[in-house]
Parts: C-alpha cells; structure tokens; sequence
C-alpha cells in the first residue's frame, strides 16, 4: 500500500493533523521546558497523569480528563511545595511523580474487568487520535501561540533568570503558574502520540537538536515544531511499513534526528577548525 493509498483512511489522516497540532504545542512548550530546565518536572508530571488514568479507569470517568485534571494538580503542587513549603525540588517531584503512579496501579488493578486501551496510554498509539482529540490540540494550540504572543518578552525573562525578571517587576508567579499548566495539559493531550513511557522525549530532544544550531528562542521554537512533525511523520509512516509500534518508533527517529545533527555539527566544527589552519 502506497503513502496516497494510506492517505483515503480516516484514522490516517486525523493521525497527522493531530501531530501537526501536537507538534505545535510540544514545539512551543518543550523550548519553555528545556531553557527552564524543567525537564525532569515534565517527566514527573507525565507520570504523576498515570494517576489520574486510574482514577479514569475506576470510576468510569474519562480517562484523558482525569488524567489532565491529575496532572494539573501535579504540576501545582509541585510548585507550591518547591517554593511555599520550603521542599527541595526534587523531592518535591518525587513525591507526585510516586503518588501518581501508585494512585495509578492500584485503581487500574481494582478497576473491574480489563482497560483494553491502557497500553495506548503507556506506549502510545497515534492510530487512535480522535476528531476529539484533534480538537483539543487545535485548542490548546492556539491558547499557546496567543499566550507567547502576549507575554513573550517576559516569559523569555523568566526562562533564563527568575530573580532579574522580578527586578524588572515582572508577574513571575503568573507566568509559571500559567506555563505549568500548559505544560500539564500539553503532556496529557500528547499522550495518545508516544505514551506516557515516552512523552518526556517528544518535549525536550527536537529542543535540544534545534539549540545545536541556534540560539535564538524564537527560532528554536519554529526549528523545533517542524522537527517534531517531521519525526512524528517519519515514524508513522516507518512504523506502518515496519510494522512495529507508532509511539516507540517516533521517539526513536527524533533522536536519531539529534544524534545525526550532532555529527553534522561536529563534522562542520572540524571543517571550520582546518579552514583557520
């Protein structure tokens, strides 16, 4: 079957209008993510949203729902213990990332029957992205754009120095309450994509490959929503004809995307290098 053949079914092709959407907000997000360093605050709150699957599960809620409303919360807490109550950040982390996975297992273990669709939640499958969900990340999407359209220049500020954005009487507070929202919703709504296993990649490796080749926030955000689209393209279409699973096989294409970059990079490091010689 031909890439146009592939193109008739529907399931197809709400898969790659979801990772353009998708794309936009991770690209967006991720830049926000990896400046600040919140890499492994994502990564706690991706799996605190667990929890909230379990609470989906149990009480016959929607699952993405509950999930966001988790993970929201999460992210909350995770700041309010870090800054308020004087708890290290880590640990902070920690404690969610725990709780949410154990609140997780248990009520999917107690939830009667099977959760036949959980493993689309863990390992991801981008096949079963729904108008619904299509949807969702149009919306989020544009609350994105118009949020960094409004308030750039200060979340900007706040990416690289808190404390000197506050001399300059910046609303801090608001801009990483707001951004930690953002960055919860963002990880629940992208998880049909590559799973909860492995969102944390799809937020930071398209950042990291486009810092290789500039450091201009605008244009790391812009490099890195066309290299997610383009890895979540390649490896669906790969994981069609090698027929292994979508999530895994995207991931695995972003960094092989970085690890390729990086080369070139060297490779024109070295070239520069003997040109002065």
């Amino acid at each position: 079957m031909n890439i146009l053949e592939l193109l008739e079914y529907t399931f197809f092709r709400n898969a790659i209008i979801g990772s353009l959407f998708a794309s936009i907000a991770c690209g967006i997000i991720g830049t926000y993510v990896v400046s600040r360093r919140l890499v492994f605050i994502s990564g706690g709150i991706t799996h605190a949203s667990f929890g909230g699957l379990g609470i989906g599960f149990y009480f016959s809620l929607s699952p993405i729902l509950s999930a966001m409303a988790f993970a929201v919360l999460s992210a909350f807490g995770i700041q309010w213990l870090s800054r308020k109550q004087g708890v290290r950040e880590d640990s902070a982390i920690a404690v969610f990332w725990s709780l949410g996975m154990a609140i997780g297992i248990v009520l999917t273990f107690l939830t009667p029957g099977y959760a036949p669709n959980l493993s689309e939640y863990l390992f991801g499958n981008i096949l079963t992205i729904t108008q619904t969900d299509i949807i969702s990340l149009m919306i989020l999407s544009a609350l994105i754009i118009l949020f960094f359209t409004l308030f750039f220049n200060n979340i900007v500020s706040v990416s690289f120095d808190t404390e000197f954005a506050k001399t300059r009487r910046i609303h801090t507070q608001f801009i990483e309450y707001t951004m930690m929202l953002f960055i919860a919703v963002t990880i629940v709504l992208s998880i049909r994509l590559v799973g909860i296993v492995l969102l944390m990649s799809l937020i930071t490796v398209p950042q990291m490959t486009a810092n290789l080749f500039t450091v201009n926030y605008s244009k790391i955000i812009s490099l890195s929503i066309i290299l997610s689209f383009f890895g979540c393209i390649a490896g669906l279409f790969l994981s069609y004809y090698l027929n292994v699973p979508s999530g895994a096989f995207i991931i695995f294409v972003l960094i092989l995307m970085f690890f390729i970059a990086k080369a070139f990079k060297a490779l024109l490091s070295v070239k520069r290098l003997n040109q002065t010689q």
